[in-house]
């Protein structure tokens, strides 16, 4: 062996060392693996997809089960056509009690938020210097008195010396003159007298009108004078109280048609929320002309109102009964539906279906309406539930049983054994006996 074979590995070696390893292309690696996820997702996309057999249809228009709903009969009743307007509480009287002389206020003879009368006392005026000023001018009236009837004296004296030729006729015309002018000022003097009189009347000032006492403006011991605005206190009128509230001109030709004959038509006041009936009264009087601004004419409605349950400004609901509609069918307010057809109702079947049944409706209230035309007393009509009804829908009413329970109930028992004790499999022909023995025998096999 030659030297330089040492270190040199076998001829066979070299070859097999020297020959390329084969690998796997890494195209064809991820070739292999998107086809495979592709795979993947389709299984999954089918098995997500694939319609589940023996299922009903869900969603609003899913026919296989029966909606739950709620239904009522139409009935025929009697049905009152209201006119719902905004109206304001109106006093038929407010007064603001005012001195009409000057003087000091003395005396305060009400109590603030006190009911009080026409006539009853309400504030005293210091009356001593009116009274000084009576005494004068019936001092004065005394003195012109007396000289008239001294002035009258002298004309009867020469009336008679006249009819004599005693005196000249000048000096009886003078006398006349004196005696006429001092019946003026005799006459002058009474007026005077007769202020004075009424000032100290008005000294002592009383309610003018029945109504309640609010707040006081002034107070005892104050120097009143006939210009104060504010005067001393405002008297309002409770009872009777009236409303005023606006109608629509459309309306007006149907009001004047129950107005005219003198019928009492009945209005309600209701609070501001409509909730709460704070009286009952009628209809008083219907302004003399219509608003160009707004289309509209003022009402007033007069209420006894004995339980002050209306105050004055308030904002009230004035429901005005117009009239009355007898024996009209009525229907829940929430059994009428509005879309495509109009205004309609799901009318429910004998058979426990629904279809839709267009109506007119007529006058309504907050509960029920009343349908003009479309509807007769005694259909059943849906009032809950109707959002996912559509034409011949099946639905279920309370204490009625669904179609599919029905169904279901009918299939049990039909599997049901006989009351006899015997197997259902037993009434089968021998043919089919036979031939289901011998498939027994052949799985046994």
């Amino acid at each position: 062996m030659d030297d330089h074979d040492f270190g040199r590995a076998p001829e066979s070696s070299r070859k097999i060392v020297s020959q390329p390893v084969r690998t796997r292309s890494p195209l064809v690696f991820w070739l292999c693996m998107l086809v495979g996820l592709a795979l993947v997702l389709g299984i999954i996309a089918w098995i997500v997809l694939k319609p589940h057999q023996g299922t009903a249809p869900r969603g609003r228009y899913g026919n296989q089960a029966a909606m739950p709903v709620v239904a009522s009969a139409a009935q025929k009743g009697d049905m009152p056509v209201v006119l719902n307007e905004l109206g304001t509480v109106t006093p038929l009287a407010t007064v603001t009690v005012k001195t009409q002389i000057a003087g000091q206020l003395q005396q305060l003879g009400f109590q603030e938020g006190q009911m009080v009368k026409a006539g009853d006392f309400l504030a005293q005026i210091d009356p001593r210097p009116y009274q000084v000023a009576l005494e004068q001018a019936e001092g004065t009236l005394a003195k012109d008195q007396a000289t008239l009837a001294n002035a009258k004296v002298d004309l009867d004296r020469y009336q008679k010396l006249y009819k004599q030729d005693s005196v000249a006729q000048q000096t009886l015309d003078t006398q006349v003159a004196t005696v006429h002018q001092l019946e003026g000022t005799v006459k002058t003097d009474q007026g005077a007298v007769d202020s004075a009189k009424l000032n100290l009347v008005y000294c002592h000032i009383t309610a003018p009108v029945t109504g309640r006492v609010g707040l006081r403006q002034v107070d005892q011991g104050n120097y009143v004078q006939t210009s104060d605005a504010n005067g001393l206190v405002l008297i309002t009128q409770l009872q009777p109280i009236s409303v005023i509230f606006t109608l629509p001109e459309d309306n007006l030709p149907d009001l004047m048609k129950r107005v005219k004959p003198g019928a009492a038509l009945q209005v309600t006041a209701y609070d501001r929320t409509q909730t709460l009936k704070l009286a009952t009264g009628k209809l008083d009087t219907v302004d003399n002309s219509i608003d160009t601004t707004t289309g509209t004419v003022n009402i007033r409605a007069l209420f006894d109102n004995q339980d002050s349950g209306l105050f004055p400004n308030q904002f009230v609901n004035a429901a005005l009964q117009l009239d009355v509609l007898h024996d009209v069918v009525l229907v829940p307010v929430s059994a009428v539906q509005r879309g495509a057809p109009g205004t309609f109702v799901y009318v429910v079947k004998p058979d426990n279906t629904v279809t839709v049944r267009v109506v007119t409706l007529g006058p309504g209230d907050a509960q029920n309406t009343s349908v003009a035309k479309g509807l007769d007393a005694g259909e059943m009509v849906v009032t809950d539930g109707a959002d996912k009804l559509r034409e011949g829908a099946a639905v279920t009413l309370p204490g009625t049983k669904p179609a599919a329970d029905a169904k279901a109930t009918d299939g049990k028992a039909g599997d049901a054994k006989p009351a006899d004790g015997t197997n259902p499999d037993d009434a089968k022909p021998a043919d089919d006996q036979k031939g289901e023995h011998h498939h027994r025998h052949k799985d046994g096999q």
